[in-house]
């Protein structure tokens, strides 16, 4: 249960609805779904999006985390005898983890540190003489302290400027007032190791760089991470010091005396020592996480816009996996995605076997009844494409170049083994490419994200942050398109909202031991389906064509009776409210609400009866890039040319242009106005049109522009 305390806090920190807090984390504590919740309890959360109630959850548990350290610390400062009820509020109050681990660090087991063996001395009672300032003659009063272990009066004092720089450290307010002037002054700079310059060429860009910490971008710090990590770079974080040592001085030194020198001596021990290098730390480490958040945000757009890229629909594809010395191979595919066919033409260098390529292509065509070509964009795609476009097909399917990537990494996957056990992975590969036409969400999930080509220094940022990122999105765009329970494969039934791997093998097998499912209920008949899975995965399941015509819609079992009424109310039946518009218009919704179902659900009711079964991705649409360009030297600076956005980063989008180098779109050359993301212009998939503004052959890159377009 959620107290006053810690729902104030996160009603800050969320900005939302102390209410709107209070039933989500109840819902999530009931064991409910991010997608089953943003779906079916719109009531009970203000329609928060899965978005927000993802925000809430990580809230929370951060919370709770929290919770659990400071019982541990409140726990140890008293069984040391120190904790005073003072302190003891303080911590209980603290909301921030640094700040909390400010609290303990004085109560913190220390290392053998300069001041602790100053201590094992006997020196602390001097340092506190120094600390109090008020010693007019500090080194007659350090004769006191020599013994055994001090020998020397220098011995004593430097013994106690060490304590007492070690208490200047552990200062909670200093220590946050420095934290404060590196977020806010910071300076980032980066030196290039000079016995490593000449292996150093990709980082030239940061052998002698400095900017404003707050200010470097994402995709900036992210490389100079990265040139340090290989041994390139040295990197410094760190405002100037000059200001930050005279503020520590002017609030801890009281005059210009001696124990004030010993103190104004030890407060500059204690920042380039100690809190300096500790300060960078956090901060080095708060900027690499700033830089992974935002490349990890932008790499989730990226696979959502992907993963709902719109699909061809159920119709039979041949699919093309092309190449020129190996040949091009072929799979015909039905129209739920199931291998029919797979063979391989020639028609390129050195074989050159056209005729009996276009002959074969002719025929499975026709035998297969294809109404769409897939054809892969690596090697010899151009060529491949130019092929397929010159033969004389009875009735012309429509032509698509499809991404490859990824495609090698799921023809080597388990899940392919398992898949197709008896094929290789060059007849895999192809079979990937012609599902990704049929439907990109079923056929990418199958593929680590990472693999697809459209992150941004993905193997940088923190891989823990990123799987859970990522299988978010994932999660989120099969529950929102839904899929068909009888056609859908173990993977895919994998990221269904209550289910997991478990009950996705189970769904699997009872299909193959009873056949297809003829309606939602049947579910309940699966091993080990419980009435809360069943639950959370029923309305994100869809029967087309089953007994119940709500089966192949996103209404929820639960609220069939409830329609059912409905239909009953204007005499009519459930079946009518789909089929018959008119219908419809007679239902008073407002007759329908309770304390359990609201306007929001309703309104939800009301599309699915208009639209059952709708895709929510459209239908993918053919493209053809520019004839007669298939290389690099084929483009010229002013050409204006068709292309494919195929990767979006934070400094700009990449576009396919049909050749094997992608150009690139700054972000400055967006729009003629000023823009601070490149996702307000453009998105994943999205056919345009570029300019070319500048070639580097030596380099490879492609520079574009989308103004004056």
């Amino acid at each position: 249960m959620l107290s006053e305390k810690h729902l104030r806090f996160l009603t800050t920190a969320l900005s939302l609805q102390s209410w709107q807090i209070q039933n989500t984390i109840s819902l999530l504590e009931e064991g409910s779904t991010l997608p089953f919740i943003a779906r079916y309890r719109k009531e009970k959360t203000g329609n928060l999006t899965d978005i927000e109630i993802g925000r809430i959850q990580k809230k929370w548990v951060q919370l709770t985390e929290l919770e659990k350290r400071k019982e541990s610390i409140l726990k140890i400062i008293s069984e040391q005898g120190k904790l005073t009820p003072e302190l003891k509020h303080k911590i209980e109050d603290c909301f921030d983890p640094t700040l909390l681990e400010d609290l303990y660090l004085p109560y913190k087991t220390k290392r053998k540190t300069k001041a602790e063996a100053a201590r094992q001395k006997g020196l602390e009672p001097l340092a506190k003489i120094i600390k109090d300032q008020r010693e007019k003659q500090p080194r007659i009063r350090a004769k006191s302290f020599l013994n055994g272990s001090v020998k020397t009066i220098e011995e004593a004092l430097e013994g106690a400027g060490y304590i007492l720089a070690e208490w200047v450290s552990e200062n909670p307010g200093l220590r946050n007032k420095i934290r404060q002037q590196f977020d806010r002054h910071a300076t980032i700079r980066s030196k290039v190791i000079k016995t490593k310059k000449e292996a150093a060429g990709k980082f030239e860009d940061y052998f002698d760089f400095e900017e404003k910490a707050n200010r470097c971008p994402s995709h900036r710090l992210l490389a100079l991470f990265r040139g340090e990590k290989e041994g390139f770079l040295r990197i410094k974080v760190q405002p100037e010091s000059e200001q930050i040592l005279e503020n520590m001085k002017y609030s801890l030194v009281r005059d210009n005396g001696p124990c004030g020198k010993l103190v104004a001596a030890a407060v500059e021990d204690a920042y380039k020592r100690l809190l300096a290098p500790a300060i960078e730390n956090e901060s080095r480490k708060k900027l690499k996480e700033k830089a992974d958040a935002e490349a990890i945000a932008v790499f989730a757009e990226n696979l959502q816009q992907l993963l709902l890229a719109a699909p061809l629909g159920p119709k039979p594809v041949l699919a093309i996996d092309p190449a020129y010395r190996t040949g091009c191979k072929i799979v015909c595919l039905d129209a739920t995605g199931q291998l029919l066919n797979h063979t391989t033409i020639y028609p390129h260098p050195p074989q050159n076997k056209i005729e009996s390529a276009r002959e074969t292509l002719q025929n499975l065509v026709l035998h297969y009844n294809i109404e769409a070509i897939a054809i892969g964009n690596g090697t010899a795609s151009r060529e491949t494409e130019s092929f397929v476009k010159g033969i004389d097909f009875k009735n012309p399917p429509d032509i698509f170049v499809i991404s490859e990537q990824g495609a090698s990494v799921y023809s080597a996957s388990a899940l392919a083994r398992e898949e197709f056990p008896d094929k290789d992975v060059t007849v895999r590969g192809a079979v990937s490419i012609g599902r990704r036409l049929l439907d990109p969400l079923a056929e990418l999930i199958k593929i680590d994200p990472k693999s697809i080509g459209v992150g941004q220094y993905q193997h940088d940022v923190s891989q823990n942050l990123l799987k859970e990122q990522l299988d978010a999105v994932i999660e989120s765009c099969v529950n929102s398109v839904g899929v068909n329970l009888n056609t859908a494969s173990k993977h895919l039934l994998t990221y269904i909202s209550g289910l997991g791997p478990s009950l996705a093998q189970n769904i699997v097998q009872y299909r193959a031991e009873n056949g297809a499912f003829s309606s939602r209920s049947e579910l309940k008949k699966v091993a080990r389906m419980g009435s809360r899975s069943f639950e959370q995965c029923a309305g994100f399941l869809r029967i087309p064509n089953g007994k119940n015509v709500l089966d192949n819609t996103a209404v929820h079992p639960e609220r069939y009776a409830l329609v059912k009424q409905m239909a009953k109310d204007i005499q009519s039946e459930v079946k009518q409210l789909v089929q018959i518009p008119e219908k419809r218009k007679k239902i008073i919704l407002k007759n329908y609400i309770s304390e359990e179902v609201g306007q929001l659900t309703l309104n939800d009711i009301m599309k699915e009866l208009e639209k059952p079964g709708l895709d929510p991705r459209g239908k993918a649409t053919a493209f053809s890039f520019a004839e007669g360009i298939t290389n690099l030297e084929d483009l010229r600076e002013g050409m204006i040319v068709p292309g494919i956005v195929n990767n979006i980063t934070n400094f700009g989008a990449f576009v396919d242009l049909g050749i094997k180098e992608s150009g690139l779109i700054h972000i400055s050359e967006m729009a003629d106005k000023y823009i601070s993301n490149p996702a307000e212009i453009v998105r994943m998939n999205q056919q345009l049109f570029v300019k070319i503004i500048k070639i580097d052959i030596n380099r490879s890159r492609i520079h574009l522009s989308l103004k004056g377009i």
